[in-house]
């Protein structure tokens, strides 16, 4: 056997070095095979050198093996050390020693993690980490709206979404029960009056005790929190502004980006100037008055149903469809119950100007395009929710080198991994995953864990559960039913439905047969149900339950073998039989 040259040893030696992991294989072992999807499957990037393609093969192959003590394929180094072969990588794996070993502390970083974004999925990542021993940062800073409206850590669900949003829907909800409530034999004053700063005084007060709560999470965990803007500033490094200008720099292992989204508005005269956003309803000092709500998403319709439940004037300008990406059979449901409870829609229509009017008692003067004809009307308040761009563009991803949809600003992931593979994104900037804190929470822990704990469990994305919180809630989990025909036809589907009675609407003399049910099963798969939709009554603790049911595979049958807890509205996805082909009535004429 000729010598080995230094030139061989040098090159083997720079491939070890240079790469965290490195795998030396040849394209047709199949336990070098084994190797590289083991790699692949932990989302884990490696440098792999296929010796049988290599012109001088043989003489690196013996180059290779004075440095791993043995000849044979494969063998695997990380970080310069030798694990060994396929065994030997499998075992290190099984014994979290792999994950480990490939995550070790870098000691020429500031960070093992630094945190971009303070809401929900970017806390969960940064809490988890810093349990599992590592050395972790958070910059959060919330650019204040066109009218100033700001607000403290947590992000958009703690502080203007999920949270403010749920308790001003329960205030509503408590105005329909005292009327209701009468039908039942509670004397009620004739005369009902919802005060608007009571309310929202009480609902800051909690928020403000969230924003403190979070920032003493984080001081007990030992994350180090700056309250200053971040942008990428190199590959590893990260700088912060806070609001008096003082820079931070600091250099990281790893980023997750959480920044989420924040409420577009139309490229219309007056939007900005006279307009707002649900990122400023909340917080309102006087109550909003007459308003004109812009938009058909479900934030539009959630903030127009709690203010017409809250006594205000409420109208609804809508360019098309409501709810899309939702079922739109529940939609047009969601949409005929608001305009029966006095809420009034203009549709189709887009806004074309926003004026403020000095003289008039109203303040402002909307002007609309209806299939071509103007339309004006007046309002105190105009609230856009025509959808939410993501945080992604003033952050310097371009400096990092990670990749973004030009058009929406997502970041397109595999398991949480930009192109770039220290960097992590969760959360609402997520290409084509759901936008909602939960989901966001989620990812984050499993994501810290795969970093710093040896797991190899993912997010799924799949079955999300779901509600949308309009005076008729509706949840949902899987396919809407126009998704379904579209992916599996219709001779494949089956739809269950029928219309739901409450009891307790029964005695308030509320309108019957107005919530609905609707079961979206796959023939094929022995009436395995894909689609769970449910319009009425607490529609959040009724899906929830049932999205272990979606996620486990369960079929109609199954549905069917439940026995259902008497007398409640959930009860009724024990007992559909109904078809939407059969063309059966679905009314219900008591319980």
């Amino acid at each position: 056997m000729a010598p080995i040259s230094d030139k061989l040893l040098s090159d083997v030696d720079k491939y070890i070095n240079s790469n965290i992991v490195m795998i030396f294989s040849k394209s047709t072992c199949p336990f070098c095979r084994k190797v590289k999807q083991l790699f692949d499957s932990l989302k884990v990037s490696y440098f792999v050198l296929e010796l049988d393609n290599l012109e001088n093969g043989p003489q690196m192959q013996q180059a290779m093996a004075s440095r791993a003590g043995r000849s044979t394929v494969p063998q695997v180094f990380v970080r310069g050390q030798h694990v060994g072969g396929c065994d030997d990588t499998l075992a290190a794996h099984k014994s979290g020693k792999l994950l480990k070993l490939i995550n070790q502390e870098e000691t020429n970083y500031d960070y093992d993690l630094v945190v971009i974004g303070g809401g929900s999925g970017g806390l969960a990542a940064s809490k988890e980490a810093a349990k599992l021993g590592k050395k972790v940062a958070v910059f959060d800073f919330v650019t204040p709206t066109p009218i100033g409206t700001t607000w403290g850590l947590g992000g958009t669900c703690v502080n203007v979404g999920c949270i403010p949003k749920k308790l001003m829907h329960q205030a509503a909800l408590l105005g329909q029960a005292i009327k209701d409530s009468k039908k039942f034999g509670w004397n009620v004053d004739e005369k009902m009056e919802h005060n608007w700063a009571t309310m929202r005084e009480n609902i800051q007060n909690h928020i403000g005790s969230l924003n403190w709560n979070y920032k003493v999470q984080l001081r007990t965990e030992q994350v180090k929190y700056l309250n200053s803007y971040a942008s990428f500033v190199e590959d590893h490094k990260i700088k912060g502004v806070d609001k008096k200008g003082k820079e931070t720099i600091l250099s990281s292992k790893h980023f997750i980006v959480a920044t989420g989204e924040r409420p577009r508005y139309p490229d219309i005269e007056g939007a900005k100037e006279f307009g707002i956003t649900s990122d400023d309803l909340f917080s309102l000092e006087n109550s909003p008055g007459k308003t004109l709500v812009i938009g058909a998403s479900y934030v539009a319709l959630e903030c127009a149903g709690f203010l017409a439940g809250l006594g205000l004037n409420v109208t609804v300008m809508v360019r098309s469809i409501l709810l899309r990406g939702f079922d739109q059979d529940i939609a047009e449901k969601i949409g005929a119950y608001m305009s029966a409870e006095g809420i009034a829609f203009i549709r189709p229509c887009v806004p074309t100007k926003v004026e403020k009017i000095e003289s008039n008692v109203h303040k402002l003067k909307v002007t609309g395009n209806m299939n071509g004809e103007e339309v004006v009307g007046e309002y105190d308040t105009v609230v856009f929710a025509i959808g939410r761009d993501s945080c992604t563009d003033k952050i310097g991803l371009d400096v990092a080198g990670v990749k973004v949809n030009p058009r929406n600003g997502k970041v397109p992931v595999v398991n949480e991994q930009t192109n770039i593979p220290h960097i992590y994104a969760v959360g609402d900037i997520l290409e084509g995953k759901p936008e909602l804190t939960p989901v966001a929470i989620e990812a984050g822990l499993l994501l810290a864990r795969r970093l710093y704990a040896g797991s190899d469990v993912q997010c799924d994305y799949t079955y999300v559960p779901t509600t949308v919180f309009t005076p008729l809630e509706y949840g949902c989990i899987g396919f809407s039913e126009e998704n379904a025909l579209e992916k599996y036809g219709e001779d494949d589907i089956e739809v269950y439905h029928t219309n739901i009675l409450p009891l307790e609407w029964t005695v308030a003399k509320r309108e019957g047969n107005i919530c609905y049910a609707k079961l979206i099963c796959l023939k094929s798969e022995n009436e395995r149900v894909i689609g769970f939709h449910y319009l009425g009554p607490n529609a959040g603790e009724v899906t929830q339950g049932f999205a272990l049911g979606l996620k486990k595979g369960a079929t109609k049958a199954d549905f069917d073998a439940v026995i259902g807890i008497h007398p409640t509205c959930a009860e009724i996805f024990t007992t559909l039989s109904v078809t939407k082909r059969s063309g059966k009535s679905t009314e219900q004429a008591g319980c």
